[in-house]
C-alpha cells in the first residue's frame, strides 16, 4: 500500500507540528515497513530533519517541479500527483487537506492538534483566525477520518465546529526516544558546565509567549525559598520583556536563567538534570514537553484547563493557571520531599508507557485500514 503525507512541517518546522510529523512518519515506516510512504513537501532544506528522514529506507520525498508553484501545488495541484503516484490514502498532518481530494477518490485522514485560535482568539490576528477556520472547516468536512491528538481536542471539534464524534479518533503522540535514554554522567556534566546549571533547579520548556503563562511560574517563586532556581528554555517573543520586567521589579534575576539556543539533542540532559518540570500553559492541544519530562524521569507540575492532565496522568500535580500560591505550594512539596519526588518519578515512568510508539502506531494503522474499508 502507498500512503502519502503532507510533509511540509516534517522538513521545515523545528518544533511542535514538525516534531509530530517526524515522529509519525518514522514510526509508521519502522513498524509497518511493507508499505511505501510518500512525503509531499513544497520544498526541502538541507538540515538535520532531512538527514534524519533520509535514513528511513521505505520513504520517498516528493516536491513540485516548479518552486514558484509550490503553494498552489500543496493546496490543490498535489491531487493530480497523488493520483499519478497511486496513493491509496493521504494523511494531512497539520489541519489541512488539499482541495479536490474528496473528488479524486483517494481516502484521507486529517490530524487536528488544537483549536487554540478559537479558544483564545486574542492571541491571533483576525485575518489569521479567518484563514485557519476556513481551512480547518473544509478539511474536517472533507476528511474520511480525523485524528485528534487528545480527548480535549476531540471535545473542541465537536463543540466549536460541530464535527460528528463518530468521525474522530483520539490517538496520542509519542515523544522522541532520546528522552527515555539515560544520558551518561559525563555528558550531563558537560551540559551542566556549558550552561552553568545549579545543582538543583526547576525546568520549563516552550516558546515564551503569553499563552504558555511563564509569568505565573515566575510569580510563584516569590512564595518559595531562595534556593529554588528556575531554568527557562525557549524561543523569546515580545512577552519575554513583560516577564523580565516583573523579574527585575521583584529582584528575582539571580534565581532565573533564560536559555534561548539549546539544541534538541541537549534537551534530554536538561530534563534529567532537573529537580522538577513545570508547564503552566493555559491551553495546549496535547503538551508534548510533559511526556518528555515523564520519560526523562522528572516529576511534573502542569496547569489545568486543557489536555495536560491527559499527558501527565493521575500522579503528576496540577494547578489553576492563575493560582501562583498553589503552584508555589506544589513546587515546595516536590522540592522538599525526596519521597514525593521518587513516587512521582516511578509513577511517571509507568504512565509514560501509554505513549509507547508501537502501540500508538498500531492504533493509527487500524484507523487507516478502517478508513480504506469505509465505502
Amino acid at each position: 500500500m502507498i500512503i502519502g503525507y503532507d510533509a511540509k512541517r516534517a522538513f521545515l518546522n523545528n518544533t511542535g507540528l514538525g516534531n509530530y510529523s517526524r515522529w509519525l512518519i518514522k514510526s509508521v515506516a519502522q513498524y509497518y515497513p511493507n508499505n511505501q510512504y510518500r512525503l509531499y513537501t513544497p520544498r526541502i532544506r538541507n538540515n538535520r530533519h532531512k538527514t534524519d528522514l533520509d535514513k528511513v529506507k521505505n520513504i520517498v520525498a516528493i516536491t513540485p517541479g516548479r518552486i514558484f508553484l509550490a503553494s498552489w501545488w500543496r493546496s490543490q495541484g498535489i491531487v493530480k500527483t497523488l493520483r499519478c503516484d497511486e496513493v491509496a490514502l493521504y494523511h494531512g498532518l497539520s489541519h489541512e487537506l488539499p482541495f479536490g481530494i474528496k473528488e479524486s477518490g483517494i481516502k484521507s485522514v486529517l490530524t487536528v492538534h488544537d483549536l487554540i485560535f478559537m479558544r483564545f482568539p486574542q492571541y491571533f490576528k483576525w485575518i489569521d483566525r479567518l484563514i485557519y477556520k476556513a481551512k480547518l472547516n473544509y478539511a474536517c468536512r472533507t476528511a474520511d477520518s480525523i485524528v485528534a491528538i487528545s480527548q480535549k481536542t476531540k471535545d473542541d471539534l465537536i463543540e466549536l465546529l460541530n464535527i460528528d464524534a463518530a468521525k474522530i479518533e483520539v490517538i496520542y503522540q509519542g515523544c522522541d526516544t532520546s528522552f527515555s535514554l539515560y544520558q551518561s554522567e559525563t555528558y550531563r556534566a558537560q551540559i551542566r558546565k556549558k550552561y552553568d546549571l545549579p545543582k538543583r533547579y526547576v525546568l520549563t520548556v516552550g516558546t515564551i509567549e503569553e499563552r504558555k503563562n511563564l509569568l505565573l511560574l515566575v510569580k510563584s517563586l516569590l512564595h518559595t525559598k531562595d534556593s529554588v532556581r528556575l531554568i527557562v528554555v525557549g524561543k523569546p517573543t515580545a512577552y519575554t520583556e513583560e516577564v523580565k520586567q516583573f523579574i527585575n521589579t521583584n529582584h528575582l534575576a539571580g534565581r532565573i536563567v533564560f536559555l534561548h539556543n539549546v539544541s534538541f539533542e541537549e534537551l534530554p540532559a536538561l530534563y534529567q538534570l532537573s529537580t522538577l518540570f513545570v508547564y503552566p500553559s493555559r491551553y495546549e492541544g496535547f503538551g508534548i514537553p510533559v511526556i518528555e519530562a515523564l520519560n526523562s524521569g522528572t516529576p511534573v507540575i502542569a496547569a489545568t484547563g486543557s489536555c495536560l492532565e491527559e499527558a501527565g496522568g493521575p500522579d503528576s500535580l496540577y494547578v489553576n493557571p492563575d493560582d501562583e500560591e498553589d503552584l508555589a505550594k506544589k513546587i515546595n512539596k516536590v522540592w522538599n520531599s525526596p519521597t514525593v519526588r521518587q513516587h512521582m518519578v516511578t509513577k511517571g515512568f509507568e504512565y509514560a508507557k501509554n505513549f509507547n510508539h508501537e502501540k500508538l502506531t498500531g492504533q493509527l494503522m487500524e484507523l487507516y485500514q478502517k478508513t480504506l474499508k469505509h465505502a
